[in-house]
């Protein structure tokens, strides 16, 4: 790239950040230190297409200026957990709605071929799934209790259980990641063929109705979130394969960080799936419409929190910047 094309691109992003270290424009210590980040990018990349040129002299001076900056005024909030939450986690996961789609539509493939696979072998859910537990289910269903699986246990083991179990899917779900997303791919594939081959099992048993009900009370936060951390497994491995204007390097950092995130705003939901399965599901008594409501609650949740909050605050946000940069130019 030219040098004027490069200062042409990015010079409106230097602009504001010069803003920002003269306090002519407001934002947190946190926004500050990624465009410090992102500045010192742009650093090494004239310091490596344009030595000893101005644009090279003119970015050292503004990274060390914001180096010094940062360090003297950056402390952890009081409220770092809420607003992590709340404002830091649903920013940056706006940056990567694609890769939840892409995990989604993986795993959604991969239950459709589960459950076409259980439909057409005889023997698939068993291979799948074990004859234990297909055993057991069976003679369940025979006691005229299918769901009695959910029941076995008491509620504090199970939830327990659960819970630590779904973290560590989880977390292979992330840490796979590394292979170039290939092995994130590979759980929610696993997850998916496992998830269509059970309900499959349940259509046959002419329970389909019974299972999804009960199921699906905790299931709809648990899958949910499996999802979501492919979808951090998938940032890790894009982050190797399409650095962009990063170094591999950086921007492999940049990635884990980000997944890192994206895994940790699962762990309430992860907790609240089971509690659900451990305290909740097993009343298999409860009536259509309780279960229906809890379904649909948790559904509700989960698009609310990673879908439509962060594009909502997004929009806000950039919002907010425009009517910045409005405000500083009508000063100036």
């Amino acid at each position: 790239m030219r040098e004027a094309a490069f200062v042409k691109q990015n010079k409106d992003k230097w602009l504001t950040f010069e803003n920002v270290l003269s306090n002519k424009t407001s934002i947190t210590p946190e926004a500050l230190s990624s465009l410090y980040i992102e500045i010192t990018d742009h650093l090494s990349y004239a310091k490596t297409f344009y030595p000893n040129s101005n644009t090279e002299v003119y970015l050292n001076g503004l990274a060390s200026s914001a180096h010094q900056k940062i360090y003297k005024t950056k402390k952890e909030s009081k409220n770092r957990i809420i607003t992590f939450f709340t404002q830091e986690f649903p920013l940056m996961f706006t940056q990567h709605h694609r890769e939840l789609l892409v995990a989604f539509l993986v795993f959604a493939l991969f239950v459709a071929i589960g459950a076409f696979s259980a439909a057409n072998e005889g023997d698939f859910v068993r291979g799948f799934l074990g004859d234990g537990y297909v055993n057991m289910t069976l003679d369940n269903i025979e006691k005229g209790d299918p769901m009695g699986v959910y029941k076995e246990q008491g509620e504090f083991n199970m939830f327990l259980g659960i819970t630590l179990n779904n973290i560590k899917v989880a977390l292979m779900a992330f840490g796979y990641g590394i292979l170039l997303g290939i092995g994130s791919l590979f759980i929610m594939m696993q997850n998916g063929i496992m998830l269509g081959s059970f309900q499959y099992f349940f259509y046959q048993e002419g329970l389909l109705w019974e299972s999804a009900r009960t199921i699906w009370i905790h299931g709809t936060i648990e899958i949910s979130v499996i999802i979501i951390a492919g979808c951090a497994g998938l940032v890790l491995g894009n982050s190797m394969l399409f650095p962009g204007t990063y170094t591999r390097l950086e921007s492999f950092k940049r990635g884990a960080v980000n997944g890192l995130k994206i895994l940790m705003s699962t762990i309430p939901f992860f907790i609240l799936a089971g509690f659900l399965e451990g305290f909740v599901t097993r009343h298999t008594e409860m009536p259509d419409w309780l279960a229906i409501f809890i379904i649909s609650s948790s559904l509700a949740l989960i698009l609310f929190y990673y879908v439509y909050y962060p594009i909502k605050l997004n929009k806000q946000k950039q919002q907010e910047k425009l009517a910045n940069n409005q405000t500083n130019k009508n000063q100036q």
